[in-house]
């Protein structure tokens, strides 16, 4: 697990829109932190450095610390919103972390060994089903991605989550069946059977969030 970030909060005596706005003058972003059986928190953190934390990668996989008041909140981000122009943070929220507790993430997956992989040596093209993998994993230790290795694969051949090592005491959201992470397409594009059965798990899946 990546280290995460630090940031020094201020507590937030009004809402709305117009006192919105007026923070992100003063070169801060509004906040809130909610969770772990307690009230939401209203906050205002400083723009430049949570908008390098979020860049830097792994914003929303990696614990961070906040400082509010001379309190300490651990905490995981859950959602944010970016200006559409300067793509500066605008709004962020963040989920108190509980010692011990178990959380829900998306995962990245990361691929090595992509210029050995004999499938793509041949011409087959590397076809990426789930870039994330939703996971529940133990707070204290989430995993910065899921590695598969292609040094061995071959065109046509799909890789699935039963092949991947998982680290100890995570576990997929999805129980029902060995889903497939991604594939070896063959050359020109032809689909497969298993890439096929693949694309129509994740147009099922949209079709049910």
């Amino acid at each position: 697990m990546a280290e995460g970030y630090v940031l020094q909060a201020s507590t937030r005596d009004r809402v709305g829109k117009g006192a919105a706005r007026a923070l992100r003058r003063q070169g801060l972003v509004p906040a809130v932190i909610y969770g772990d059986k307690k009230p939401a928190l209203p906050i205002a953190i400083p723009m430049k450095e949570s908008t390098i934390a979020l860049h830097r990668g792994g914003f929303m996989t990696n614990l961070g610390t906040i400082e509010v008041d001379g309190k300490t909140h651990r905490v995981i981000a859950k959602d944010y919103q970016l200006d559409p122009v300067r793509d500066d943070l605008i709004h962020v929220d963040f989920l108190r972390v509980a010692k011990g507790s178990e959380l829900t993430v998306d995962i990245p997956v990361h691929f090595i060994n992509e210029e050995i992989c004999p499938g793509i040596k041949a011409g087959g093209m590397l076809n990426v089903v789930r870039h994330t993998v939703e996971m529940t994993v133990p707070a204290d230790s989430i995993p910065d991605a899921l590695t598969i290795d292609l040094a061995t694969a071959n065109v046509g051949d799909s890789i699935h989550i039963s092949a991947v090592d998982v680290p100890a005491g995570c576990i997929p959201t999805i129980t029902d069946r060995d889903f497939t992470i991604a594939t070896i397409a063959a050359p020109g594009g032809g689909s497969s059977s298993d890439e096929e059965e693949a694309e129509a798990d994740t147009e099922a899946e949209a079709s049910e969030d």
